[in-house]
């Protein structure tokens, strides 16, 4: 069976990637505009992206019938490591401000750098070493002032739970996506992880129904941009890229969102903010230079 890591990509993986992060970057924004419980508004996302998705999918049918059980349950794996993440991650932005969830929720790059040395073998290029230490320094400066001022700790560690979980995303399916087409990896791991949602809410009888239009738009909006347009072009990236790189290049997501919550929600950055932004971009861009 040829997939997609037999051929050369017909699109540029690293346009890809920068056109990925930047939808993923409105995550955070649209989720302010909801105030359906995180783990409904999850599950709402990934159910409606599936619907999206399956189009897509039914093409690959083939395919689909040639994926081994192993990797099946990788993808359910890279489900729950979704669902969590998306749990917390939700919950964090009802507690504290858009720049400080979106900082502590990226710091995967640090678990995902080593790991995927430890466990896939991926060699980090020395060379960018400074860069990643420069695009790091750049996450604490972004925020650093907002994390003092108005991060409550319940909603920083939600946040930082979130990233941890969303590094575990990044390695799973860099282990298992050069072997499963993007349409069919993305429909199994957002379909396995919009079940888990299901079953938690209505275990834990959270009602499903009843939500307001806006609501729903919010629903819709957070599939068609930050995960379609957003994970899904991630994903594919991560047959082409290493999951360090496709890891630190997410780094970009607070800088965006934080531009974007000055005219939307009034939170104006500061010195540190403007200067952390500087670094971050400066960092990703020669990270994936030397990539």
């Amino acid at each position: 069976m040829q997939t997609d890591s037999n051929r050369r990509p017909s699109l540029n993986p690293r346009w890809v990637l920068a056109l990925g992060v930047t939808a993923v970057s409105f995550s955070a924004i649209l989720v302010r505009f909801t105030l359906a419980p995180p783990t409904v508004t999850a599950c709402y996302r990934l159910l409606i992206t599936c619907l999206l998705l399956l189009p897509l999918a039914w093409g690959k049918r083939r395919e689909a019938a040639a994926i081994k059980k192993g990797d099946l349950l990788l993808c359910l794996l890279a489900g729950i490591f979704l669902s969590f993440h998306f749990t917390f991650w939700f919950a964090a932005l009802r507690l504290t401000s858009v720049s400080t969830a979106t900082l502590l929720v990226n710091i995967h790059p640090l678990p995902v750098i080593f790991l995927s040395w430890r466990l896939l073998g991926e060699k980090f290029p020395l060379r960018a070493l400074p860069w990643a230490l420069a695009a790091a320094a750049g996450i604490v400066s972004l925020s650093w002032g907002e994390l003092q001022l108005s991060g409550t700790l319940s909603g920083n560690i939600l946040a930082a739970g979130g990233g941890l979980m969303l590094g575990g995303y990044y390695l799973v399916g860099r282990r298992v996506r050069p072997r499963i087409p993007t349409a069919l990896y993305a429909l199994l791991v957002y379909g396995a992880s919009a079940l888990l949602l299901v079953a938690y809410n209505l275990c834990a009888a959270i009602p499903m129904a009843g939500y307001s239009a806006r609501d729903w738009l919010v629903f819709a909006a957070l599939a068609a941009v930050p995960t379609i347009l957003g994970h899904t072009l991630l994903n594919w990236s991560l047959r082409y890229l290493p999951a360090s790189a496709v890891s630190i290049s997410v780094l970009a997501e607070p800088v965006l969102a934080t531009l974007a919550a000055i005219p939307l929600f009034g939170e104006v950055p500061g010195p540190l903010h403007l200067a952390g932004g500087i670094l971050v971009l400066a960092g990703i861009g020669m990270i994936m230079r030397h990539s």
